[in-house]
């Protein structure tokens, strides 16, 4: 036991080195503060078309640092961020947009959840309704007599 303690601390800590060191860091140098700003809000702004729900800041992928080597290149081309986020739209489509435009390829998205709000509501508007209309069975006096004697039977056996 004295042994195997020490063992899985150096494994643990190799572990944790090794993820370290495969992580890329990636420094990038501007004109001026407004160009580092600008390329920091976009690359958090955009989605990285390959991981699920990453932002170019975030994502590792190889196409997220391509990404963000692009819009770095235009940005110290000048481009500003319009010109950026057309040309990542027409290149990999509206995906790469946390929040879509509102256009006829998009309306289910924007629209969809209200749909989906108001259905539910109508639904479970219905089903009250429903249940106060059905009338509530009552018991008989003789039921209730029954049930009562039964009641009273099973006290006295316990």
């Amino acid at each position: 036991m004295k042994k195997i303690v020490p063992s899985l601390f150096l494994f643990f800590t190799l572990l944790l080195a090794s993820s370290a060191q495969a992580v890329k860091i990636e420094f990038h140098t501007f004109e001026n503060k407004q160009q580092e700003q600008l390329y920091f809000k976009l690359i958090a702004e955009l989605r990285c078309v390959k991981c699920q729900n990453q932002n170019l800041a975030e994502s590792n992928a190889e196409l997220a640092k391509d990404m963000r080597e692009k819009a770095y290149q235009m940005i110290l081309k000048g481009g500003n961020r319009q010109d950026i986020v057309k040309y990542m739209t027409d290149r990999y489509g509206n995906f790469v947009l946390y929040k879509p435009p509102f256009i006829s390829e998009t309306v289910l998205l924007w629209i969809g959840p209200a749909i989906f709000l108001i259905l539910s509501l109508f639904l479970l508007l219905k089903l009250i309704k429903k249940q106060q209309k059905e009338p509530i069975e009552t018991l008989s006096d003789a039921e209730r007599d029954s049930v009562r004697n039964l009641l009273n039977n099973s006290s006295k056996k316990i």
